[in-house]
Parts: structure tokens; sequence; C-alpha cells
């Protein structure tokens, strides 16, 4: 699909158009071999009515109900909230034979990708060593082992900042002008590494294990576990305080529930036993220094496409999010089934409006059920609360033509592809099947990427209209621009920009194909995304509560 007009139908069913571009009250457009003469000024990424509209009438977008209109308005009228409320089909299960066209993947037959390889056959794209408390008692220490641990072993990022701090002080003690002070440009290669192989230090600061109930505590005992038992870790060492509800010996119960073959080191302090906190820091480093030295051993490997697990999700959203970046990530997510690899689709909130769609590619009754209960059981406790998904979209979002949020959801499911929903997955449940899963987490960036990788994901494609840094501690997360504008503006945080798809340039199987070639680049070590080398290392756990 090549878009080169001012305005997009995206299905063919549609009563409303995408503005591509700027567009100004009065003007003409033209779709198809229709004309149509705008009541308002529209901003780009935004919905323009195609037809006259009743008070109650159905809103169609994406081929699917995204909402009603609460009053009279003409054709070429602006999409907005208060013309417009949040609206979506029933689901149900209906037993429905979903036939998948898989895409041509003849171009990546026989690609490998470099990785490191676990006792179990899982194969990490990265190899971290991995702190992690039982308490957010021990957030002061693991703070104190990372201070000293990362500049010193080479994984620093913040040298040009405690510069820029060192040049203010010296301006400020000389009397001058403190606009004088400029940062340093980094070469990104900080201190030379002293452990080739280690691809970081990873550290799991939280806010739970104590106090809260004891659900909370064992929800976050399995999210733990799920992380040390992540492909991209080589090594953990836990900090525990010793009174914390989450106890060690239930950690170790989560981890071997879910991996009975477990074998890597896990290296554990108690600081209720310790002699001294100084014995419990110092310690803690120098096993750790030991185990990385031996972890340093395991170096990268072939291995075939078949071994990724891809996480896909959305974040900052913008109106172009469900007619570039997504589709093409969702491109990507189709080619990596066929080749029989996994992708993991996230943030039951973002799902609504498209559930009958899903419901039906389910590949049998078990999988489309369990769907069905988790979305239904979620969308319960959000109005218990007062709430509900339809409260979904953030400012930003609705600022940029994300008006209700079966709009946002239909545009946020385009980044699983089309393939068949092979397993449905509760948070912190392990992705196990090959090709597409379905993932209960929130719609929030971090909560959900933290859920996506617990589940096993070695990757994650985020996609993003209006910016976020928002990285991964164990997995890479590589960021997806919607449109090329915001990949000049923050070219910093975009490692790749869909933009091209909006003006025109190219189509979305191209993008796709591109975004295939850059994962296997960063799942073998060869490019490195943005957020992972500025540390983004974002860690939410969900407490199960209403969060959207």
């Amino acid at each position: 699909m090549r878009m080169k007009n001012k305005v997009l139908k995206i299905n063919s069913s549609d009563n409303v158009l995408v503005a591509l571009t700027n567009l100004e009250k009065g003007s003409t457009i033209s779709f198809g071999d229709k004309e149509l003469t705008l009541k308002d000024d529209i901003g780009a990424k935004h919905k323009i009515f195609i037809n006259e509209m009743k008070a109650g009438d159905p809103v169609i977008m994406y081929g699917v109900l995204v909402g009603k209109v609460q009053f009279d308005i003409q054709a070429g009228t602006l999409m907005n909230t208060e013309n417009t409320k949040h609206a979506a089909e029933p689901y149900s299960f209906r037993n429905k034979k979903y036939q998948w066209h898989a895409p041509d993947v003849s171009k990546f037959e026989g690609r490998t990708f470099n990785g490191y390889y676990r006792s179990d056959g899982r194969v990490g794209t990265a190899n971290y060593w991995l702190f992690m408390p039982t308490v957010f008692c021990e957030n002061r220490n693991l703070d104190v082992i990372r201070e000293a641990l990362h500049n010193e072993l080479g994984y620093a990022v913040t040298a040009k900042y405690k510069s820029y701090t060192r040049n203010l002080i010296d301006l400020y003690k000389e009397g001058k002008d403190l606009s004088e002070a400029q940062v340093q440009i980094s070469n990104g290669k900080g201190n030379a590494r002293i452990f080739k192989n280690i691809d970081g230090i990873k550290f799991l600061n939280h806010q739970g294990g104590c106090g809260g109930t004891r659900q909370d505590a064992a929800t976050l005992g399995k999210l733990l576990a799920a992380y040390a038992d992540h492909p991209n870790v080589a090594g953990i060492t836990m900090l525990s305080l010793g009174c914390q509800n989450l106890q060690v010996q239930d950690f170790q119960k989560y981890l071997k529930e879910r991996n009975p073959q477990f074998d890597k080191p896990v290296l554990i302090f108690e600081q209720q036993q310790s002699q001294s906190e100084e014995q419990l820091i110092a310690e803690a480093i120098q096993k750790t220094f030991e185990g990385m030295a031996k972890a340093n051993l395991q170096e990268r490997k072939p291995a075939g496409l078949d071994k990724l697990c891809i996480g896909v999700k959305c974040g900052g959203s913008d109106g172009f999010s469900g007619i570039s970046a997504n589709p093409a990530v969702g491109y990507c997510a189709d080619l990596v089934v066929a080749l029989g690899g996994k992708i993991l689709l996230a943030e039951f909130p973002e799902l609504c409006g498209v559930e009958q769609e899903l419901v039906d590619r389910a590949v049998n009754k078990e999988t489309a059920e369990k769907f069905i209960h988790l979305m239904r059981e979620y969308d319960e406790q959000a109005h218990k609360v007062g709430s509900g998904f339809h409260m979904n979209p953030s400012p930003g979002n609705i600022k940029d033509g994300l008006i209700t949020d079966a709009i946002k959801s239909a545009g946020a499911a385009k980044k699983g592809g089309t393939a068949p929903i092979a397993d449905v997955l509760d948070y912190t449940e392990p992705a196990t099947k090959a090709g597409l899963s379905l993932v209960c987490t929130p719609g929030n960036d971090v909560e959900a990427t933290t859920g996506k990788a617990a589940s096993g994901a070695t990757l994650i494609l985020f996609t993003t209209g209006l910016g976020t840094p928002t990285g991964n501690p164990v997995c890479p997360t590589i960021k997806v621009a919607t449109n090329s504008s915001l990949a000049r503006r923050m070219k910093d945080i975009i490692d790749i920009d869909t933009g091209s798809i909006i003006e025109g340039e190219k189509n979305i199987e191209q993008m796709g194909e591109e975004i295939l070639e850059y994962c296997i680049k960063a799942a073998s070590g060869e490019v490195i995304p943005k957020a992972v080398q500025l540390n983004q290392d974002d860690f939410i756990p969900w407490k199960r509560g209403v969060s959207l």
C-alpha cells in the first residue's frame, strides 16, 4: 500500500478518512471518485466524517465500530471528543475457521542471528548479569552496588553529564556565565568493558516485596523468577532483607515451578544475616565479579530465526500509528511467525474493539475462551472503580487524533500482524508455543514491556508517534517512529523511521522486511538500539490492580 494522497480511507467500509497532512477549512479534497468540502481545519493524523451523520450513528474505522456520533453533524466535519464517544461491538466465541495467508519468507529462509545459547535450547539476544531485591528495603544497596560496578566495568553512560557538572562547578567558582558550559558529545563507547561477552549489569529496583497483599508478593516473586529465567540473563545476584513477605524460598519455588531444569548461578545475600552493610555489599560485589568472569566465557553462536521471540508494543501513539509503524511491525511479525518464531502482543486495554477479530483467529476454543475471560475480568475491574477501557487514550493520544479507545486499539492491534492466535498468556506466563501469543498486561508502556519480557521476549519492537524513551533491563527495545518528523527531532531515541510509508516512498511490506533485518542485526549485537545505549532500564511490576 502506497500513500501519496492528502487523505486515506483505511478500509472500504469506513465512514471516516484520515488526514495525511494539514487541511484547511473550506478546501475540497478528493478520495476515490468523490469530493468533500471541509467544514473545519483538519490537522494531520485527525479524522474527517465522509457522510452526514445523525446522533447515535456508528463510526466505522479499520472496518470495525470505534464510536458513536453524539449529535447531528455534516460531512467534512472534524472528529473530536465532543461529537464522538467510544463504542465497541460485543464479542463471543463462534468457532470461525480462520484461514491465514502467510507472507513470502524466501528472502529470510536459512538466515541466522548470533545469540547466546542456554542449556534448555533457548537463545538470548544479549548476555546480562541481573541484580534483584526481594524487597524495596534493598533498593539503596542496589544503588550503591550500581554506582560501584557500572563505571569501573565500563557500562556507565553518565560520563558526559559528570563532566558537564564539573564544568558548571568550575564556571561558578570563577564567577563566569554558566551558559558557557557544554555537554561533551559522547562517542558511545564509554569506558572499555572488562567483560567483552557481558552486555550489561542490570538492576531491578522496585517498590514491592512487603506491605501490600500476599498476592502482590506472590506476583512479584513470579515476575522476578521470570526475569531470572530469561534467555538474555546469564546470572543473578539477589539481595534480601530477611523479614519481608517475599521470602527467598518463595522465589526459589516459583523459579523451580517455571523451569525445573534451571541451572544459572543465583547468588543470594540476606542483610539481616550479614555482619554489616559493608560486608554485605563487598561480598556481593566480589561474588558477582567472579560469576561474571565465568559468564564472560560464553560467546555468540549462529541460531535460526525460529529462535527469535519478539514483543510488539506501542506507546506515545499518534494518528499515524495504525497506518505506518504498527502495520509495518505487524508484517515483520507475520514474517517471524512464518519462520517458526514467537511474537508477543500484549496491552489488553488496547485490544478493546477488536476482540471479535482476535477471538476468531484463535487456534481453538480453549485459547479463545481464555482470552475472553481475561479481557472481561480486566474490564470489570476497571468499571468497579469507576473507570473502563474507554478512558485509555491519553491527552497526547487524543491531541494527535486517537479520539476513542477503539480507534487506538484497532490501530494498536495491527502491530501483531494477521497470524492465528497460538496461545493466550496471563501475566508472567512463559511463551512456549511458536506463533502469535496474546499476553495480559496493562497498556501502560513500562508495565507492558515489563510483562512482555517476563513472558520471554528477547527483543521488543516499540512503535511511537509522539516519542517515548521506554526501554527494558533485559530485553533490547527497538524504537520505531510512525513519522519522519519525530525520527528527525528525537533521533537520540529512534532506531527506525517508517515515515516513508506516509510519504508514499515505501510500502508496508518493504518496511516490514527492513524492520526484520534490523532485528537480526540487533539480536546479533551488530547494532545497539538507542534505549540500550542510554541504559533506559524501565521496570514496573504490575500488582494486578486497575492500570490502563
